[in-house]
């Protein structure tokens, strides 16, 4: 026996030495930000300085341009014609010179179709803008509260060591007085070992963390941030039915289809109105060598009803035709893919709700109690050490659970409000 004694006791020796390099290296390390970061501020942060939202609302701007361009006519053109010229191409003796401008004039009501086209088209843009907006917002939100989550792992991790520690030298401390065994404080620092070994995996994911809402906030990824607030939980106060009559009404994405499909409407008007022929008017003034000037003029009609080239506008009416169905079905799409995502969000809130209310008021409690009961008897030799480490794993993972709950219902908030069109 004593060889195995003998063993373990320098199996204790290098567990304690390795733990204590452990904790010397990370007292080396600079004290992390423990200033608190708000929520609010880093979306309106990442509204000012995301690239996306910046490229979206360049193309609205570059879509209401197009309206001004759509509601005017085709530029004028000036013409000079040369007649008789001699063979020596001296135009001082051309006989007839003639100077012409002209201006297309297209069937009343095209232009101001036109101009409603493009005016649809900007307000989609308008929307698709709104919708960036939301996407920002959920995923800075998302993003937010799983840094949060990172952080409250590492620090419950550190606050499981701490106690660990204590296990550790209370097993020691009645293992050399022959009340406990070596198996005891093995298994001490062996658990002990194992927190230090997740630390390094939570501490990567806590920079991974950081690093994705810096870029979305258009920040250096290696940017100092601080701990994000525990969230205030709130109840979900809006019924379904209300949240499904909001969606309908107020989702950016539906609104844009909605418009598409008025978009195409007018297209449609303004393809028929392609079947009526455009007047061309020109103004012409004559100069003739040795000889009377005057003045002149054209007029002329495009006939597009021709049977040669008819099909072509008819083609222009059956495409904007099959758009319109086809934004129609769009939206349908879009309409029943909103109610499905409330539905599933809302119940997944609720549930999550009843996770965080059945933690917060029985699970942590009655863990945190199985912990001290087990920890006063191993103290007075009532229970052995396996019910205390059991205790500590129990209440280690449910405290982690609890913290991604609490971060996966601020995460489901802010994908219902992104799906809803609005802040809830």
């Amino acid at each position: 026996m004593k060889p195995i004694s003998r063993l373990c006791g320098a199996l204790v020796v290098l567990n304690i030495l390795w733990v204590g390099s452990l904790d010397v290296a990370r007292a080396d390390m600079p004290e992390r930000q423990t200033t608190i970061v708000e929520l609010q501020p880093l979306i309106q942060e990442a509204l000012q300085n995301n690239p996306e939202v910046a490229a979206v609302r360049q193309q609205v701007l570059a879509m209401k341009e197009r309206v001004p361009q759509a509601r005017v006519l085709d530029d004028p053109e000036v013409k000079i014609q040369l007649w008789n010229t001699p063979e020596s191409l001296n135009i001082t003796k051309t006989d007839t010179t003639i100077y012409g401008l002209t201006q297309r004039f297209p069937v009343p009501g095209l232009l101001s179709q036109q101009e409603d086209v493009a005016i649809h088209e900007a307000a989609q843009s308008e929307q698709r803008l709104a919708a960036k907006v939301l996407e920002i917002t959920s995923s800075v939100t998302m993003a937010y509260y799983e840094l949060f989550y990172t952080h409250k792992a590492v620090a419950v991790h550190h606050a499981q060591v701490k106690l660990l520690r204590e296990f550790f030298k209370i097993a020691n401390a009645k293992f050399k007085v022959g009340k406990g065994s070596q198996v005891d404080v093995l298994r001490a620092q062996v658990e002990l070992s194992k927190l230090f070994q997740h630390l390094p995996i939570l501490e990567q994911r806590r920079e991974t963390a950081q690093a994705h809402v810096n870029t979305l906030l258009d920040r250096a990824p290696l940017a100092v941030l601080g701990i994000p607030r525990t969230p205030d939980i709130q109840p979900l106060t809006y019924s379904l039915e209300t949240l499904l009559e909001e969606a309908l009404l107020v989702r950016p994405e539906i609104q844009e289809a909605d418009l598409a499909v008025d978009q195409f409407q007018s297209a449609t008007q303004l393809a028929k109105l392609r079947y009526y022929p455009h007047l061309r008017v020109e103004l012409q003034r004559w100069q003739n060598f040795q000889a009377d000037n005057g003045f002149g003029g054209n007029v002329m009609l495009n006939i597009p009803f021709s049977f040669w080239t008819k099909s072509k506008y008819d083609a222009g009416v059956r495409e904007a035709t099959a758009l319109v169905a086809a934004a129609r079905a769009r939206k349908k799409t879009l309409e029943n893919l909103t109610q499905f995502q409330i539905k599933d969000l809302v119940a997944q809130i609720q549930a999550t709700q009843q996770v965080i209310t059945l933690f917060s008021t029985t699970v942590l409690p009655q863990a945190k109690q199985a912990l001290q009961a087990a920890y006063a008897g191993y103290r007075t030799d009532r229970s052995d050490f396996f019910d205390l480490i059991d205790a500590e794993r129990a209440l280690l993972s449910y405290q982690l659970e609890y913290f991604r709950t609490l971060a996966n219902r601020e995460q489901q908030m802010a994908q219902l409000e992104q799906v809803v069109g609005k802040d809830l």
